[in-house]
C-alpha cells in the first residue's frame, strides 16, 4: 500500500479509502490511486479488508427454484442488479435458497454478505419475516401482505391490469379471460405478482361489467395449449385474453387455433409483465405491458446500498447521492425523486405499454 501510495503521490490513508470505500475522494485523487495500484499490480486481498472494516462489500441475491425461473425477466434484474452493485462499489452474488426461513438464518449466520435483495416474493414470505427479525439490512424485490415495515421495490401489477384492460375495452371487448402459472405443487405457491394480478383482474373485470374467468397455465406450450382449451371451457365467447406467463404464448395461439379461434382475428392477447422480445417471439407479434424489470433492480441496489453505507457512517449527503428512488407508494415517481438515509423505501413502477399485432377489434360475436 505504501508502494501505491507513493506512485499515486497521495498518502497511504488516502490508498485505504479508495481500496475500501470507507471515504468518498475526488474522481481524479480516484484514477491517480487505481491507475498506480494497476501499474504495481496490487490486488485487494477481499478478505483482510472484511476483517478490517467489519464490512463484506458483499450483497447476496436471494432467489429460490433457481434451475426453473432465472430466465427472460428474471435473468435482466439479476445483470441490473450486479452492474449497478459493482458501480457503487459491491459484489452481489446469486445465492440460491430454499423458501423457508431457515435457509435465511444459515445464510445470516455466516456472516458472509453485507445485506440481501430478495427476489421471487410471496404475499406471506417467511424470508421476509425473518429478515426482519434478525435485523440484517434488506430491500425486497417484490411486495408481501403486510409492508409497514418492508423496504421494497416492485412492478405495479394492479395498474398493469387496469392498461391492459383499457386497452382491450377501448377495442370493443367484452369478454376477457386471464392466464396465470400454476404455482400448486412448487416452492413459491402465494406467489406475489400472481396473486396481485389475478385478484385486480377479478375486482377490475367486476367494476366494468365484463365477462371474466381466470385460468392456470402449466410449463411451456404444452401448459399453454391446455390454458386454451380451459379457458374456451369456461368462457366460450372468449374474445380477449391477459397472459402472466411468456413461455406459454405459442402454446396458448396453438389451443386457440385448435378451437377454431385466430389471433388477433378473434381473440386478442396482452402479455402482462413481459417484454418486447418476448413479444416478438410469436406471430403475430404480442402486445405487451413491458416490464421494469431492470429499473426495478437497479432501485433496489441504490436503496439497499444507501441503508449499508448510511448504516456504516458514510453520511446522509453519500446515502442520498447512491439511491434515485421515491418513498412511499410512487407509482413510477421513484427515478429522479431521491430518499434521505433512513427512509423506509417503498417504490411501484408502472409497465409500459406496448401495442403490436395480437391485439385488434372484438370480432362480430359467435353464432351459436
Amino acid at each position: 500500500m505504501r508502494e501505491v501510495a507513493a506512485r499515486a503521490g497521495v498518502s497511504i490513508a488516502t490508498v485505504s479509502f479508495v481500496v475500501n470505500g470507507s471515504r468518498s475522494v475526488s474522481a481524479g485523487v480516484h484514477r491517480r490511486v487505481t491507475d498506480a495500484m494497476g501499474e504495481l499490480g496490487y490486488t485487494n486481498n477481499v478478505v483482510a479488508r472484511a476483517l478490517a472494516s467489519k464490512r463484506t462489500r458483499i450483497i447476496a441475491l436471494l432467489f429460490p427454484a433457481l434451475e426453473q425461473r432465472l430466465g427472460g425477466i428474471a435473468l435482466h434484474m439479476f445483470m441490473s442488479a450486479a452492474t449497478r452493485a459493482s458501480e457503487l462499489g459491491y459484489h452481489l452474488v446469486l445465492w440460491p435458497t430454499g423458501q423457508t426461513d431457515d435457509d435465511v438464518r444459515e445464510l445470516v449466520s455466516g456472516r458472509l454478505f453485507d445485506g440481501v435483495l430478495v427476489m421471487e416474493v410471496q404475499l406471506h414470505d417467511s424470508r421476509v419475516e425473518a429478515l426482519l427479525e434478525l435485523d440484517l439490512p434488506f430491500v425486497s424485490m417484490g411486495r408481501t401482505s403486510q409492508n409497514d415495515r418492508v423496504p421494497y421495490v416492485d412492478m405495479d401489477f394492479e395498474e398493469a391490469v387496469e392498461q391492459a384492460l383499457d386497452h382491450l375495452q377501448s377495442l370493443g371487448h367484452r369478454s376477457i379471460g386471464l392466464v396465470v402459472e400454476d404455482f400448486a405443487g412448487t416452492p413459491i405457491v402465494g406467489y406475489g405478482p400472481t396473486a396481485r394480478t389475478e385478484d385486480a383482474f377479478r375486482a377490475s373485470t367486476a367494476r366494468r361489467g365484463l365477462r371474466s374467468a381466470v385460468v392456470t397455465s402449466g410449463q411451456s406450450a404444452v401448459g399453454g395449449r391446455q390454458a386454451a382449451h380451459d379457458l374456451v371451457e369456461a368462457l366460450p365467447d372468449v374474445t380477449g385474453v391477459l397472459m402472466l406467463k411468456d413461455d406459454a404464448t405459442g402454446g396458448l395461439q396453438s389451443g386457440l387455433a385448435a378451437t377454431g379461434r385466430e389471433v388477433p382475428r378473434d381473440v386478442s392477447v396482452v402479455l402482462l409483465a413481459s417484454s418486447r422480445a418476448a413479444g416478438a417471439a410469436t406471430e403475430p407479434t404480442m402486445t405487451t405491458l413491458d416490464a421494469p424489470g431492470a429499473e426495478m433492480a437497479r432501485l433496489a441496489v441504490e436503496a439497499l446500498v444507501a441503508r449499508l453505507d448510511a448504516g456504516a457512517g458514510a453520511g446522509a449527503g453519500a446515502a442520498a447521492a447512491a439511491t434515485g428512488a421515491g418513498s412511499g407508494a410512487a407509482a413510477g415517481a421513484g427515478a429522479g425523486a431521491g430518499i434521505a438515509a433512513g427512509e423506509l423505501t417503498q417504490v411501484l413502477l408502472p409497465c409500459v405499454l406496448h401495442v403490436a399485432g395480437s391485439s385488434a377489434p372484438a370480432p362480430a360475436p359467435r353464432a351459436s
